[in-house]
């Protein structure tokens, strides 16, 4: 089971627009529930974000560092973390 914390948690909230078209989540309980439904992913680092992908298969085509962070899944926590959300 995933857990996020409530800096986690209220970044997804507020930034959810950035990967789905509507709001999935109006709080913070339904943000947990939906975050652990797709479950979603934190990171410490630029460098785990870029393993992420790789572990993943997803292509980079030579992306680096801030080119992977402005993918619509990817959610900078702004203390160092990274969501990926994968939707």
């Amino acid at each position: 089971m995933h857990e996020y914390d409530d800096v986690v948690l209220e970044c997804f909230l507020k930034n959810q627009l950035q990967l789905f078209p509507e709001r999935v989540a109006e709080n913070l309980e339904a943000a947990e529930s939906f975050l652990e439904e797709c479950m979603a992913v934190v990171v410490d680092s630029v460098d785990e974000v870029i393993e992420y992908f790789e572990e993943a298969g997803i292509d980079l085509d030579g992306a680096e560092g801030e080119e992977i962070l402005d993918a619509d899944e990817v959610f900078d926590i702004g203390d160092g973390r990274y969501l990926i959300v994968e939707g």
